[in-house]
């Protein structure tokens, strides 16, 4: 990374992230995480015991995208849904905390999405999920449709739009091709997080940014983690599904961004890798936060992985910070 390139990407870190809004539409969750010790097998039965020493309760999904966006200055608006109850509250609560934008959020007689994770020592034991994976539809639907329409009326409304689609029924194909359908006629880019193999809703989007799993979940024969292939891939479902541009994460050989015949592969920054969870999520948000501040695809690339890059060295879900991530700027490539 050369001193000017280095330069620029801190100048937008320090100063410039403040004037992006950005809005996030998905599947919004709460992350619990138990954090114990086991020292010894149950007597009741052989499974081990757990000594819980600490809890936590983080944005988890849709959510975590608007935290990273949030946590980096940027002014940030979520739509989703959540339950009438106790884990809806506390998401409620932590979005308000966060200074998000929540009030394109509807409440529903669903359960909030939910995943409670057993770690014992550094190591994930169990995995508790919460949730109603049927498709919004109804009353429900049209009423979130209706405010994220009400949002993008405005006169300046947002600069970037996010689906954050964690299959957890938010992200159907009706819903994603109106918000994709609006936006395109208002000239505001829409990134997408996709899930499953159904990308036809995801149609008319500028990016997509699927992992190598979820890239091959829609191949028919699954491309290696090797660059050609990936480019080979990438090509093929960007016209299949009339995707303009693509990101592909890909664990510890960074990330490849297809822009047409700007191909890029960005290794990721040699490290201990702890936990790839919510690694996505902030991807997709500092890719679109950087896009929507005006920098080229390349350079939102480059930032992008090197927050991913902090986020894998944590354990659980976890938002990259700005000072975190001017430290990753400035460390990069250093012993």
């Amino acid at each position: 990374m050369d001193k000017e390139f280095k330069d620029n990407l801190r100048d937008f870190v320090e100063n410039k992230t403040g004037g992006c809004k950005i809005l996030v539409v998905g599947d919004v969750m709460l992350d619990k995480y138990y954090y114990g010790e086991v020292t010894r097998i149950s007597p009741e039965a052989p499974v081990p015991i757990n000594h819980i020493l600490s809890t936590e309760e983080t944005l988890g999904g849709a959510a975590n995208v608007a935290h990273n966006l949030a946590l980096l200055g940027c002014q940030t608006s979520i739509a989703g849904y959540v339950g009438e109850d106790h884990h809806g509250e506390t998401l409620v609560d932590k979005l308000l905390a966060r200074g998000i934008d929540y009030f394109d959020i509807i409440h529903t007689n669903q359960p909030t999405t939910t995943k409670i994770r057993i770690i014992g020592g550094h190591q994930q034991m169990m995995r508790l999920d919460f949730e109603n994976t049927a498709p919004v539809a109804g009353d429900d639907a049209n009423n979130l449709m209706e405010n994220i329409s009400d949002q993008l009326n405005e006169t300046r409304s947002v600069d970037a739009v996010i689906i954050s689609d964690y299959g957890k029924g938010a992200c159907t194909s009706d819903t994603c091709q109106k918000i994709i359908k609006l936006c395109r006629k208002k000239n505001i880019p829409v990134i997408v997080d996709p899930k499953g193999n159904q990308w036809q809703k995801y149609s008319g989007a500028n990016y997509i940014t699927p992992n190598l799993k979820e890239l091959n979940a829609v191949l028919e024969m699954p491309a290696q983690n090797k660059d050609k292939d990936i480019e080979v891939a990438a090509k093929y479902v960007t016209e299949k599904y009339n995707i303009e541009n693509i990101i592909v994460t890909r664990s510890d050989k960074g990330l490849t961004l297809v822009e047409g015949k700007n191909i890029a592969h960005i290794k990721a920054k040699a490290q201990e890798v702890f936990d790839v969870s919510g690694a996505g999520d902030t991807v997709i948000a500092v890719f679109t936060l950087a896009l929507a501040g005006g920098m080229s695809s390349t350079a939102a690339a480059y930032l992008a992985n090197l927050a991913a890059g902090v986020v894998v060295a944590k354990i659980g879900t976890y938002a990259v910070s700005r000072d975190e991530l001017l430290y990753a700027i400035e460390t990069f490539g250093k012993v």
